[in-house]
């Protein structure tokens, strides 16, 4: 399927990979189909940042990360109740991220530890949820990116 982006351009996105979020992300209810785009050459590291697109609306995609890349004890309290029209979770069909805000400063540039997304990547169906622990909306990423991209250069 061609679909037309504001960031990328046109793009082919394989059916197969439109993830829906039935109830919208936080804000966004009525954009439901998404696509996950990140750049396959590189791969995905530490400091990577995807994309969630929506198929909706082509002006809108959320920048977003592995929230266990910026906080290796990232595991929140989540109401199961909330996940169950996703199918059942595993480890190995579970994808979490969080959005993040980028900033002039890049020093204060932010994730959302408080309401990750959730996706089930084997019925391609996820959520946006908000977290029943005392987390940030506004994590501050740029130390914790360049402490380990420092590690990782050593």
């Amino acid at each position: 399927m061609k679909a037309t982006t504001r960031l990328f351009g046109e793009i082919d996105i394989n059916e197969e990979k439109i993830i829906t979020l039935e109830r919208g992300m936080i804000g966004f209810p009525d954009l439901q189909r998404f696509a996950l785009i990140f750049d396959e050459e590189k791969g995905l590291d530490a400091t990577s940042v995807m994309w969630l697109q929506s198929m909706d609306d082509a002006a809108v995609a959320f920048p977003v990360m592995y929230p266990n890349q910026i906080k290796e004890d990232y595991n929140p309290t989540v109401n199961d109740e909330m996940l169950l029209p996703l199918g059942e979770l595993n480890e190995d069909n579970t994808y979490v991220l969080v959005t993040l805000t980028a900033k002039p400063k890049k020093e204060d540039t932010t994730v959302n530890l408080k309401a990750p997304i959730v996706i089930n990547t084997e019925t391609r169906k996820g959520c946006q949820i908000i977290v029943e622990d005392d987390l940030p909306v506004k994590f501050k990423i740029y130390e914790v990116l360049k402490e380990k991209k420092e590690k990782a250069e050593e």
